[in-house]
């Protein structure tokens, strides 16, 4: 998922850096993104979001990566 937000200015950020804010994986269905979640999650990777229905519509989980990255498991 590749976005241009011309809105959002450098004194904005809330993370203090320009760049990619998270990398989505489409997978196909919820049982996918609910089986993906907890087998990361036990293999001791910070789940920071569980699988739910978000206010956009989608179906999706949050997970931070060893080195922080925002991943997102989405159907």
């Amino acid at each position: 998922e590749i976005m241009h937000r011309p809105d959002i200015l450098r004194k904005n950020l809330s993370s203090g850096s320009l760049g990619f804010t998270h990398i989505a994986f489409s997978l196909g269905s919820k049982e996918k993104v609910d089986l993906l979640t907890e087998e990361l999650h036990d293999d001791g990777y910070e789940v920071v979001g569980y699988p739910r229905n978000t206010g956009d519509g989608y179906y999706e989980s949050v997970i931070k990566d060893p080195e922080g990255n925002t991943i997102e498991l989405t159907v």
